[in-house]
């Protein structure tokens, strides 16, 4: 269904609002790691902190300026898609799962990966999250739920170029990569149960598209990639 846009923003509100969900954010995600771990020596729990609260507090920043919009639309969360809230209902818990087994892992030292593993992982989470970003940057149309809006437009630029879903792409890195890069191993069952939900979101998402948004079906002949070049 094609959302309407509320006519009377209020820039100042939605600002509020992103800086409000950036302070929650700062609070919230350390906490959660430290009951979830038990200890502040959870060192890589820290650093993941960083690698997601320092570039998103910049980009929320950069959004609150450039495009108040952009903003109001990614904080809707209500999925009109009856498929999506099902799939969302599935996937959220897994992904919960996925932190809190790594907490536990390094309660009870279940497993150790290498300081130098660790290491490659946090590069991927930063890496995964810094795409997701940048495809914000490159399709302000890029809202939480699955749903168009009136104006709206193909974007085949940038990492859309590649593959039809680069948001998505940047989230299964980012999503395999968090396990290992909080210390964990056994963290990537939840994990990877949590990314097999990206499957049918994009089926679902590309009904949508092509069922609303004029050229899409157009686009999806140009890159034939909906995840991964060569793959899928």
């Amino acid at each position: 269904m094609i959302h309407e846009e509320t006519r009377a923003l209020d820039p100042a509100a939605v600002v509020r609002g992103a800086a409000v969900r950036a302070v929650a954010g700062w609070i919230a995600l350390p906490l959660f790691f430290l009951a979830a771990g038990g200890s502040l020596r959870w060192w890589e729990a820290w650093v993941y902190c960083l690698a997601l609260l320092v570039p998103m507090t910049v980009f929320l920043a950069h959004m609150a300026r450039r495009d108040p919009q952009f903003l109001a639309r990614r904080m809707r969360l209500r999925e009109r898609e009856r498929a999506q809230r099902r799939i969302i209902a599935w996937g959220t818990p897994l992904l919960l799962a996925a932190l809190i087994v790594s907490g536990l892992d390094h309660r009870f030292g279940w497993s150790h990966p290498s300081v130098v593993v660790v290491a490659v992982a946090m590069v991927v989470v930063l890496a995964g999250y810094l795409l997701i970003l940048r495809v914000f940057l490159e399709n302000r149309w890029a809202g939480r739920t699955i749903e168009t809006y009136p104006g709206q437009e193909v974007v085949s630029t940038g990492p859309y170029r590649l593959v039809r879903h680069p948001m998505y792409a940047g989230g299964v890195a980012l999503y395999l990569a968090t396990p290992v890069a909080l210390g964990s191993w056994w963290a990537l069952i939840p994990a990877l149960m949590a990314v097999s939900v990206f499957v049918p979101r994009i089926r679902n998402e590309e009904e949508v598209l092509v069922r609303e948004l004029p050229g899409y079906e157009e686009y999806r002949r140009k890159v034939p990639y909906r995840l991964a070049p060569f793959v899928w």
